[in-house]
């Protein structure tokens, strides 16, 4: 049996990959222990899925996953985890802001006797005023919106334990947001932690539309509070309007008052048709999420796996989730 599996999600990471790569196995060397870098391609348009199968061809601790197209960061690290072969698995990104080195930490915790050691970021390197402010509101808020206890300030560089690895497969939810999924379920968890440092090369896979969407994924995925929300902010909204009405009654039948043109009218219309535009748009979140998972349909297909001599466990993946 391997005892680590490395996971590494990669889209058009050229210019970081080899680097990746050689600090990887700097670290892994030094556990004396059988090991698998497992590279998930996440439908890369560069030479990434080149550079790895070279780096298959020279290393048997090498494998590659190779997508038939994007299908999203959370889903490659899904399907590492159905590939993996190790009875530990380190989920890390391949851009080198999660220093290798902290594996070794990570290990230690799991040979204590955790499950879960996920890295909790410390300080954040190389990163604008508006970056760091928007991650520190979007965790709190994770944090207050979601019935699930998901530790604030850390991603998606965690070990996990391979019982819970097999727990995690068995939940065949669409829209995934993994570390979530790790909190929901349970188990002995800890944290190391560390400083991320600046990215080695190459640029960000998550712009402020992409951090947005996984903050609504990790949200609605977690939590129907917004449809709370909803009904509350309706309630609130109707009381208002009624006691409005009053003082348009009393000025009508007791004053001599009237409200001038029409601006007034027409401002309250436009705010609470734009009210109950978010709220069909939040109905809408949790329908379309519906439809997804009505569909049922495999959450990657992968047209490619190449290397991996040590690995024992190349049929591991559900034929639900991969054709």
């Amino acid at each position: 049996m391997v005892q680590y599996s490395i996971i590494v999600p990669m889209y058009n990471e050229e210019a970081v990959i080899e680097e990746t790569y050689k600090r990887l196995k700097e670290v892994m060397d030094q556990t004396r222990e059988s090991y698998e870098l497992l590279f998930v391609n996440d439908g890369s348009r560069d030479r990434t899925v080149e550079i790895v199968s070279r780096l298959c061809d020279s290393d048997s601790n090498v494998r590659l996953l190779d997508f038939s197209r994007n299908f999203g960061h959370q889903i490659a690290i899904t399907a590492g985890m159905d590939y993996a072969a190790g009875r530990a698995i380190v989920v890390i990104d391949a851009d080198l802001q999660d220093p290798p080195s902290i594996i070794l930490e990570m290990i230690g915790k799991w040979k204590e006797g955790f499950d879960v050691v996920y890295g909790k970021r410390s300080k954040r390197k190389g990163e604008t005023i508006f970056k760091k402010a928007t991650a520190k509101f979007f965790y709190r808020l994770l944090r207050s919106m979601t019935n699930v206890e998901i530790p604030v300030d850390t991603g998606d560089f965690r070990l996990i334990d391979r019982k819970v690895a097999d727990v995690l497969r068995g939940l065949k939810e669409k829209n995934r947001f993994v570390r979530g999924l790790v909190s929901w379920v349970g188990f002995r968890q800890t944290s190391v932690e560390y400083v991320r440092e600046e990215r080695w090369a190459g640029e960000t896979k998550y712009p402020l539309k992409k951090m947005i969407r996984f903050a609504m994924d990790g949200i609605t995925s977690f939590s129907y509070k917004p449809l709370k929300l909803a009904t509350y902010l309706g309630f609130f909204l109707s009381g208002l309007s009624f006691i409005y009405l009053l003082v348009v009654l009393y000025q009508a039948l007791f004053t001599e008052s009237t409200t001038a043109g029409w601006a007034s009218t027409v401002a309250i219309n436009l705010f609470f048709n734009g009210i109950v535009l978010i709220l069909l748009g939040i109905i809408g979140e949790y329908i379309g999420r519906i439809y997804d998972e009505s569909k049922d349909r495999p959450l990657y297909i992968i047209q490619e796996v190449k290397g991996g001599a040590s690995s024992t466990r190349e049929q591991a993946p559900e034929p639900e989730r991969v054709r």
